[in-house]
Formats: structure tokens, C-alpha cells, sequence
């Protein structure tokens, strides 16, 4: 329940700052191109604070936090008076018109742009891309990857840490091969190449690095236990911190994954342990649980100590203010086009319709973010906010690319395409917008 909580605030503090920057965009060159503004709202129906300014536009914080507008006159929508139809959005000129629509989505952009900015700003421990396991015949396997190689380039672009290289190959998708550029342990650079013939992705069991055999590095985890939850069953078996778990139902245990591999298929059975403490072996008796997403898996709910990372696979990625700049601008243009990219493979077939996720994941995913703190929380904000103006340029007629396209016709002809036609494509619009949504929203819930 905590967690449903939190992550429904993360959601919603990130949706509202998304809309707001979205809709402000919209309002400030309305305003500087001489529309008049009625209302700005963050969110739909009733008005839960809202206020009005000099020049007659209301602001609104309204109860449902799904979206919001901004209302400027228009004699399409509502009777507008006399001394008003100079200020009408419809009478605008069409470049005006075009500028007004497209704010919305470029100031998605600028928006994802000073959030990276800010992040490099203020710096983050990262960890350099080094290979741990590699799995026997896996993609990278047969490229020639060892265990320890550092990914320092995929797909031809540079490769600092493990997000880049996950954006990298989420752009390989539906491609036959790939480019690989690795730093072994030695300090040796080999170029690779990946045969991606037979890959194919199933988000539902594996990321995109997990089905390529790419496996990070990470310190060893040792046997010795670290923390004990409260009234759990390793708490009723008498665990405590610094316990060192010696056997399991009476198998010798070498190392954590073959603990939790044993804990997991003993879901509420009756277990015996014998753990080293204070240099002296005691056996301990007691029934494990399950885990409430997964019953058919036993559950201990305790933690173990893990090794820190050497301090060479680590690195502060942190710019000044003057290469954040330059360094924020081409992150941002990644995000761009590998979103664009994702989009293209997704009409052509490359990428499945499994791979759309809706509320309930973007909402996990703020409730994640946010725990890990500022820069994760700016990172998806920066993500979200170039995927939301990239949707809205899509030419659905009810998004703003829709509008945009009918603005481009009417710029190339000279006039205005008829409101029969509008309707027709507002229509099919909606019909295929709501279709991807109901899409999104069952991927959401299957995955739960």
C-alpha cells in the first residue's frame, strides 16, 4: 500500500509538472502572438484552487490530474464578441497558428534539455559499462566478449555508463547486426560485431542487454546476513545480522544465488539452517514464507552483505556549466531520435505492441525514480517529457501534429481544410489514439 501511495504521488508530481510545462508553452505564444487566453488548467473537471490575472485569464488546479488545457478564444468553439475577434485563435494568421500548436511539444523539448542540464550539474556515481557473467552461446559470446571488457562503444556512439549503452541497444532493435567496441582488462580496444539474425525480444522475460547475454559486473555477494526484516521468517527462525548461512536443509551452500534458489522453491515448508555466528555453528528451525506477488515462491526476507565496487568501475559523471551545455543538448538529441526510432519500429513490426506501457508503469517507474532521488527523478522526467512531445506531434488530428498537418495543408493551398474533413479525421483520430491507450493500459495490468 506504501508503495501504491507513493508512486501515485511520484505520478502524479510528475504528470503535473510535465502538463504544466507542455500547456505553458501553448499559453506564451498565444500571448505574444496576441490570442486571448481564458483559462490555463492543470487537470481536469471541478477547480480545486484557482485565481485570474490582469489581462482576464484564469488559472486552475483542477481535481482530476490526467492532463490539462489551455482555453483561448475561438469562434469554432463559442460566440465570441465583437471587441474580441481580433484576439480569436481561428483569426490568427496560419504561421501564427502553427507556432501557437507547436510551442507545446519544442517546449517539451527545452524542458528535457535544462532537466539533463541540471543533472550533469549537479553529478552522480555511476557505473562504467563492464561486463560481468558471459553467458555460453549468447550474442555477445559469440562476438568474442569476455567477462570484464568495458563497453565503450555500441552502434557506433560512445558508451560512458550502463544507461547509454541500454539506450544503444534498444536502437539496434530490428536491425541484422551491430557494432561493438570493448576495453578489456588489459587496457586493449576490440572492435566486435554481434550477428542479430535470429534475436528476437520478448519484454515480458527479458530486457534488451539480458537477451544479448550482457550481463553487468557486480561485487560478489557473500553468505553473511546484513539485515533481517521485522516479524519475517527469517526474523521467526532466530536469523541475525552477521549470521554466516553455512548449509540449507542440509546441502552446503557455496554461495547467495544458491540460497535463494533453495529458499524459492520452499515456499511455506518447514526448513532447517545452520548458520556460523560468533565462530560457532548453530542450527536454526522455522517455515519460510512466499512472496504475496509470487506464492509459489518461498520467502526469507533477509538482506546480505555485498562487497563495494572498486573504485575504477566508478566515476562521477558531473560537467561544468559550460559543457553541461553541450553534453545536455546531446543526450537530449538521443532521446529524440531514439524515440522517433522506437516509433518507426513500431509501426513496421520491429517492435512489438508489448513494448507500449501506460499509466500504471510510467507511474512505477516516477515512484521509482524518485526514491532513488533528484538526478534518477530529473532523468525520467527528461525521458517522459521528449516521449510526450514526440506523441503529440504524431498527425493524429487530436494531437497537436494533427492540427499541425491541417495548418501545413492550409499554408501549402491557400486555404483552410473543411470542417467536414476535420471532423472525418478527428473521428479516426480518436479511434486509433483510444486503441493504443487500451493497449498500453492491458500491457500495464498484464504485467502486474
Amino acid at each position: 500500500m506504501i508503495d501504491f501511495i507513493w508512486n501515485l504521488f511520484s505520478f502524479i508530481v510528475a504528470l503535473g509538472i510535465l502538463v504544466a510545462v507542455h500547456e505553458w508553452g501553448h499559453f506564451w505564444v498565444a500571448r505574444r502572438c496576441g490570442v486571448k487566453v481564458e483559462r490555463f488548467s492543470i487537470g481536469f473537471g471541478k477547480a480545486l484552487w484557482k485565481t485570474k490575472d490582469k489581462l482576464g485569464t484564469e488559472y486552475v488546479i483542477a481535481a482530476i490530474p490526467l492532463g490539462g488545457y489551455v482555453k483561448m478564444i475561438d469562434e469554432r468553439v463559442d460566440q465570441v464578441s465583437e471587441e474580441d475577434l481580433p484576439y480569436a485563435f481561428n483569426r490568427q494568421p496560419v504561421l501564427q497558428r502553427i507556432a501557437i500548436v507547436a510551442a507545446g511539444p519544442i517546449v517539451n523539448f527545452i524542458f528535457a534539455l535544462l532537466a539533463i542540464y541540471v543533472m550533469l550539474l549537479i553529478g552522480e556515481q555511476t557505473r562504467k559499462p563492464i561486463i560481468g557473467d558471459v553467458p555460453v552461446d549468447s550474442y555477445v559470446a559469440k562476438a568474442g566478449v569476455q567477462s570484464g571488457d568495458q563497453v565503450i562503444e555500441f552502434a557506433g556512439r560512445q558508451t560512458r555508463d550502463w544507461t547509454s549503452v541500454n539506450y544503444e541497444i534498444m536502437g539496434i532493435i530490428g536491425d541484422a547486426t551491430a557494432s561493438m567496441k570493448v576495453r578489456t582488462k588489459d587496457g586493449y580496444e576490440r572492435h566486435l560485431s554481434l550477428d542479430l539474425t535470429n534475436w528476437k525480444l520478448d519484454p515480458d522475460k527479458q530486457s534488451p542487454m539480458q537477451s544479448l547475454g550482457i550481463i553487468p559486473y557486480r561485487p560478489e555477494i557473500s553468505k553473511q546476513v546484513a539485515y533481517v526484516e521485522d516479524s519475517s521468517p527469517g526474523d521467526a527462525l532466530g536469523l541475525q545480522v552477521n549470521d554466516i548461512i553455512l548449509s540449507f536443509d542440509g546441502t552446503t551452500v557455496e554461495n547467495w544465488e544458491q540460497i535463494v534458489g533453495l529458499i524459492e522453491q520452499r515456499p511455506k515448508q518447514n526448513v532447517t539452517m545452520t548458520v556460523l555466528r560468533d565462530e560457532a555453528e548453530i542450527t536454526l528451525n522455522g517455515i519460510l514464507g512466499a512472496k504475496p506477488d509470487a506464492p509459489e515462491q518461498g520467502y526469507l526476507g533477509i538482506i546480505p552483505f555485498q562487497q563495494p565496487y572498486p573504485e575504477s568501475y566508478l566515476f562521477i559523471k558531473q560537467h561544468g556549466p559550460i559543457d553541461a551545455i553541450w553534453h545536455g543538448a546531446d543526450e537530449t538529441w538521443r532521446l529524440i531520435t531514439l524515440s522517433v526510432g522506437m516509433i518507426g519500429k513500431l509501426f513496421s513490426g520491429d517492435i512489438s505492441v508489448k513494448n507500449l506501457s501506460g499509466p500504471i508503469s510510467i507511474a512505477q517507474g516516477a515512484g521509482m525514480s524518485a526514491s532513488f532521488g533528484i538526478v534518477a527523478f530529473l532523468s525520467f522526467l527528461a525521458l517522459i517529457s521528449v516521449n510526450l512531445g514526440i506523441i503529440n506531434l504524431l498527425p493524429l488530428p487530436v494531437l497537436d501534429g494533427g492540427h499541425l498537418l491541417y495548418y501545413f495543408v492550409e499554408l501549402v493551398t491557400g486555404k483552410p481544410v473543411s470542417e467536414s474533413v476535420q471532423e472525418v479525421g478527428f473521428k479516426i483520430g480518436g479511434i486509433i489514439l483510444l486503441l493504443l491507450m487500451a493497449t498500453a493500459f492491458y500491457n500495464d495490468i498484464a504485467r502486474l
